[in-house]
């Protein structure tokens, strides 16, 4: 399998600088530990496994591993809610990943107060920064791959 075309961040040099620069804040936060990197790719994961995203799926479990996370967490992710290896933080962040990626299937609240709540208690204003970041560039990555049909194991630098 190859993509339909070369990725879209690397063909218009603005954008490219621009997502590079999220992409470095992203990563400052999870070096700075401002959401455990384990959480981060947890989110990112099931973000992508919604998406349907095989090239953002095989790098965030890859790097999900890296950061940590079980293959008892990495299998049962999609089945967060009735699975016991998860935090309740970890829980929280899962919750707001789901949201953020099927908003478009909530009837009138793309993030319901129960979901937002339940985050607060978990994570102060800085970490929800972050955690809504991450999934917005998650989600950003997985329409761009999906379109462009790029296949597990693609690499980008």
């Amino acid at each position: 399998m190859h993509a339909r075309m070369a990725n879209p961040a690397y063909l218009v040099p603005d954008a490219g600088h621009a997502i590079g620069a999220l992409m470095r804040a992203m990563q400052h936060d999870m070096e700075q530990g401002v959401v455990p990197a384990a959480t981060l790719m947890l989110a990112a994961v099931r973000g992508s496994q919604i998406n349907g995203g095989s090239a953002c799926l095989y790098a965030d479990a890859a790097e999900a591993r890296k950061a940590g996370v079980t293959d008892d967490q990495l299998i049962t992710v999609a089945a967060w809610r009735q699975s016991p290896y998860f935090t309740d933080a970890e829980r929280a962040a899962l919750a707001l990943a789901e949201a953020a990626t099927r908003m478009n299937d909530q009837s009138d609240d793309a993030v319901p107060d129960a979901v937002w709540n339940e985050l607060v208690e978990h994570y102060d204003e800085r970490q929800r920064a972050t955690l809504i970041l991450w999934m917005a560039t998650s989600n950003l990555f997985n329409t761009i791959n999906n379109i462009i049909k790029d296949p597990a194991g693609t690499t980008w630098n």
